[in-house]
C-alpha cells in the first residue's frame, strides 16, 4: 500500500511513501482538508540524506499504532526542506523561538490556516534523555485541541506576529577595509589555534569564511590570515570528516579534532570547498590543497553527476540504515583486504586502532600525514576502494537543484581552467546546458528538477544568485557569451522580484504567500541568497562594464553591513563579495590569437589571487564577450588589457608586464 506521497518527485517524500501515515504534500489542499476535518495540521519537515529523519521514520512513521493516532487526529503533510526551502525557514523560525534550537527532523503543530502553535524536533518511540515519545506529544496536542482549543489558536497568532517581524539590518554602510579587517579579527577570537576551524564541537566546513580570509589575505598580505584559513582547510582535509579514499567532505564533524563525521554527503559542501581548495592551492602551492580539489572534482563527476548531465543533491548518511557502514574500518578488515603488512603499514596511516575512532570499534580513516612511500599508498588506495565498493552503498538523492548546481558549475569551471581538466569543464558546461534547458522557463526559475523533469515549485533568491554566479564563472572560462546573457536574465529577475522598497526577499514578489514572506541575510552550509545575488552582481559588472548591476550588489552588500560587522561567521560571503569590490574587482582580457603566447599570459592571468578577479581570453571582439570588445591584438601578438576600478591600464604583451600590471601597486 502506498499513500499520496507515491506521486511525488522528491526523494524524500517517496522515501515516505509505503508509510502507513496518510501523508499529504504541502499545498492548499492539505490545509482545505484540516479545515474540513477540524483538526490540526501535524507537519513534518526533513531531507533525504539525515539521519535522524530516517530513525524517526522507521521508530514512527513506519510504526502502525503511531500512524493510526496521527491519520486519526490529524491531517499529516510531509516536506521536503531542500525542495521548499521557503516553507522550512518559516517554520524552522517558529521552531527556534519557541524552543531555542532546531535542526531536522523538524516536527510542527499548526492550525488549519498554518499558524503553528507547538514546535520540536525530533521525538523518540519512548520517553529519554528528558524528551517525552511522539505519541505522547500526539496524544496531548489532541486533547488541548479539543480542550483548550482557544489557547492554541492564540498561541498560533502570536507566534505568527512574532515570526513575521523583518529583521533590521540597521543603516546600509560601505563594506569599508577597516570593516572587513575587523571581521577578521572577531574570526580570529573563535579560531581554534588547535585543531582549525571556529568553535567547538560539532564543527561544520567554515566554507564561505575561509573564501574570505583567502581573499582578506590576498589585499592585505596577512600571514597569520592565510594560516587560519590553511590550518582550517588542512585539518578538515586530514581528518576524518574527508572520505580519504574517494574525495569529497561529509557534512559535519561531530567533534572539534574532524575525526567522526556525520556521513551525508552534499553537493553543496563539496562545491563550495573545491572552490576553497582550488584557491588555497593557487595562493600557497601547497600539494596537498590541490590533491583535495582534484579527488572532490572527481567526486563530483563520479558519484553526484546525473544522466542528464546534473549533480545530484546528496548521498545519505546511513547504509542499510546503520550510519557509517560503508566508510568505517578495522584493523582486521584492513589486513583481510591488504595482507598483513600493507594492512598493518596502512592501520598506521590511516588511524585505524584497535579501539576505533567511531562506533564497535571501527574507525574512520584519516591521514594526519603524507605517506613515506606514495606509490604504496597509491596502491592501498585502490585496492581498499575496490573493496569498500563491495560493500552495501548510501543511497543517492539524485533530485538536481538549482542554487547548488550552480555553485557546482562554478567549482568546475574554475578547476577546468585552473588545472588544465577539460572534464571538469566539459561537465560544467553540461550541468549549465541541463540547467538553463529544463530548470529555466524564459522567465523564471523551478527550484529543482528530477530524471531530466522540472518540479513544480519555484526558485528563490539563491537559485538565481548562485546560479548566476555559476554561469558567469563559465564565461569567463569558455568565453561563450550565451552564458553572460542568461546570468544577467537571471539577475534582472532579481532586481524585479526580490527586492522592493521593504528590502530583499528570499522568495519572488508573485510566489506562494506563506505565513510571512521569508528573508535570512545569514550564510547556512550555503551563501545566503542577498549574499549570492551580490556576489553575481558585482562579477556581472566586471565581466559586462553594467553600472546597474555593480549598484544592485553595491546596495545589497551595504545592507550587510552590520552583520558582517558583528557576526562575520554567518556572513562571510557578503564579506569576501566585499573584498571583491575593495580589489575594484581586477578584470583581465586577454584577446588575440588561439597558441602558446595567449596561454601564456591567460595562465599568468588565472594564478592571481585578487579578490574575486575576472579573467576571460579569447579573440578580440568575440560575440557576446564585453571584456573582448574593441581590444585588439598588439603587433599581431596576444595582449593582456588590465583594469581595475573602472581604470585601465595599457595592453601588454608578455608575463612578466601583465604580472607587474595585477599587483595591487599597479593601480
Amino acid at each position: 500500500m502506498t499513500n499520496r506521497l507515491a506521486a511525488a518527485t522528491s526523494p524524500y517524500l517517496l522515501q515516505h511513501a509505503e508509510n502507513p501515515v496518510e501523508w499529504w504534500e504541502w499545498g492548499a489542499d492539505a490545509f482545505e482538508e484540516a479545515r474540513r476535518r477540524d483538526v490540526p495540521v501535524l507537519l513534518s519537515v526533513g531531507y533525504a540524506a539525515c539521519h535522524w529523519c530516517h530513525v524517526m521514520a522507521h521508530e514512527s512513521f513506519e510504526d502502525a499504532t503511531t500512524a493510526a493516532e496521527m491519520n486519526a487526529g490529524f491531517v499529516c503533510v510531509k516536506v521536503d526542506r531542500e525542495e521548499r526551502p521557503d516553507v522550512d525557514n518559516v517554520y524552522m523560525t517558529a521552531t527556534q523561538a519557541l524552543t531555542g534550537s532546531g535542526g531536522w527532523p523538524m516536527t510542527v503543530f499548526a492550525t488549519p490556516d498554518g499558524r503553528p502553535f507547538y514546535c520540536g524536533t525530533y521525538f523518540p518511540p519512548r520517553p529519554a534523555h528528558g524528551m517525552p515519545s511522539f505519541r505522547q506529544v500526539l496524544a496531548a496536542v489532541r486533547d488541548a485541541w479539543t480542550t483548550k482549543r482557544a489557547d492554541l489558536e492564540t498561541a498560533g497568532e502570536r507566534i505568527a506576529a512574532g515570526i513575521s517581524t523583518r529583521l533590521d539590518l540597521g543603516e546600509p554602510a560601505a563594506l569599508s577595509a577597516d570593516l572587513l579587517d575587523g571581521a577578521v579579527a572577531k574570526l580570529a577570537g573563535s579560531f581554534d589555534q588547535r585543531w582549525g576551524g571556529f568553535g567547538g564541537a560539532p564543527k561544520f566546513p567554515p566554507s564561505m569564511v575561509l573564501e574570505f580570509l583567502l581573499r582578506n589575505a590576498a589585499r592585505t598580505g596577512d600571514a597569520t590570515v592565510l594560516g587560519m584559513a590553511r590550518r582550517t582547510a588542512e585539518a578538515m582535509a586530514r581528518g576524518g570528516m574527508y572520505d580519504q579514499l574517494a574525495g569529497g567532505f561529509a557534512r559535519y564533524s561531530v567533534d572539534a579534532q574532524w575525526v567522526v563525521p556525520h556521513f551525508e554527503k552534499m553537493l553543496y559542501d563539496n562545491a563550495l570547498l573545491l572552490r576553497v581548495y582550488l584557491h588555497l592551492w593557487r595562493a600557497t602551492g601547497e600539494g596537498w590543497a590541490r590533491r583535495v580539489a582534484d579527488e572532490t572534482a572527481a567526486f563530483l563527476l563520479r558519484d553526484l553527476r546525473t544522466p542528464e548531465g546534473g549533480f545530484a543533491s546528496a548521498l545519505d548518511a546511513d547504509t542499510d540504515g546503520v550510519e557509517g557502514l560503508t566508510y568505517v574500518w578495522t584493523p582486521d578488515q584492513l589486513v583481510a583486504v591488504l595482507g598483513a603488512d600493507d594492512g598493518r603499514w596502512a592501520a598506521d596511516l590511516l588511524e585505524v586502532t584497535d579501539r576505533g575512532t567511531f562506533e564497535h570499534g571501527t574507525s574512520t580513516l584519516q591521514l594526519l600525514a603524507d605517506p613515506d612511500d606514495e606509490r604504496r599508498w597509491v596502491s592501498v588506495r585502490r585496492r581498499l576502494l575496490e573493496a569498500r565498493a563491495e560493500r552495501p552503498q548510501p543511497a543517492r538523492d539524485d533530485k538536481v537543484v538549482t542554487a547548488w548546481n550552480g555553485l557546482a558549475i562554478a567549482a568546475l569551471a574554475e578547476h577546468g581552467v585552473l588545472t588544465g581538466s577539460g572534464e571538469s569543464l566539459a561537465a560544467a558546461r553540461g550541468a549549465a546546458e541541463l540547467v538553463a534547458g529544463t530548470h529555466w522557463t524564459g522567465d523564471r526559475l523551478r527550484r529543482a528538477s528530477r530524471d531530466g523533469v522540472a518540479g513544480a515549485h519555484a526558485g528563490v533568491l539563491e537559485d538565481y544568485g548562485d546560479l548566476a554566479e555559476g554561469l558567469l564563472a563559465l564565461h569567463a572560462a569558455t568565453a561563450e557569451g550565451r552564458w553572460l546573457e542568461l546570468a544577467g536574465e537571471l539577475l534582472d529577475v532579481v532586481a524585479g522580484q526580490f527586492v522592493d522598497a521593504q528590502g530583499w526577499h528570499d522568495t519572488a514578489a508573485d510566489a506562494e504567500t506563506l505565513l510571512h514572506r521569508p528573508f535570512d541575510p545569514a550564510d547556512g552550509p550555503t551563501p545566503a541568497g542577498i549574499a549570492a545575488a551580490a556576489g553575481a552582481a558585482v562579477t556581472h559588472a566586471a565581466l559586462s562594464g553594467s553600472p546597474r548591476h555593480r549598484e544592485l550588489g553595491e546596495a545589497a552588500l551595504a545592507s550587510l553591513a552590520r552583520l558582517v560587522d558583528a557576526a562575520p561567521r554567518a556572513a562571510g560571503w557578503a564579506a569576501a563579495v566585499g573584498e571583491a569590490l575593495l580589489a575594484g574587482p581586477l578584470e583581465v582580457a586577454v584577446s588575440g590569437p588561439a597558441g602558446p603566447e595567449r596561454d601564456a599570459l591567460a595562465l599568468a592571468a588565472r594564478r592571481s589571487t585578487s579578490p574575486g578577479a575576472v579573467v576571460v581570453v579569447g579573440e578580440p571582439d568575440a560575440a557576446g564577450v564585453p571584456l573582448l570588445a574593441s581590444r585588439p591584438s598588439v603587433d599581431g601578438r596576444p595582449a593582456a588589457y588590465v583594469c581595475r576600478g573602472f581604470v585601465c591600464s595599457a595592453p601588454v604583451t608578455d608575463v612578466s608586464a601583465l604580472s607587474a600590471a595585477m599587483e595591487p601597486s599597479a593601480r
